[in-house]
């Protein structure tokens, strides 16, 4: 399933893949009654978000994630949010930082990377 805030993006995404399901909602007040093992926000979604509502955007994707599972993100650093802000938020929601990546293609993360690709993983106990 995917989900974004502007129908138009979503129109865009149902004619690429019509057999999945698309949601039109806010990330940070999203409730969908069901929990996933892994949520992907790619695309730089957290630096399209309301400013302010980071935190509860991390806590609503850690909300639909069984034990176990992870959230991963990527976004480009130098923007409104940084990794430590983010790191914390995820830590507020209960997530473990598992793996950091400078790149989707799984390039090792320096302190100099532009990008990041954040796996947090919610404990199973």
């Amino acid at each position: 399933m995917g989900v974004d805030l502007d129908p138009a993006m979503l129109d865009a995404a149902r004619r690429k893949d019509p057999q999945l399901q698309w949601i039109c909602a806010d990330l940070a007040s999203l409730d969908l009654d069901t929990r996933v093992d892994v949520v992907v926000m790619a695309g730089n979604v957290m630096v399209f978000v309301e400013p302010g509502t980071e935190a509860q955007v991390v806590e609503r994707m850690a909300a639909h994630l069984v034990p176990g599972g992870r959230l991963v993100a990527g976004f480009e650093l130098g923007q409104a949010l940084g990794l430590d802000a983010y790191d914390a938020a995820a830590g507020a929601a209960g997530l473990v930082l598992e793996s950091r990546f400078a790149t989707w293609d799984g390039d090792p993360f320096t302190p100099d990377a532009r990008y990041a690709v954040s796996v947090h993983r919610l404990p199973t106990a």
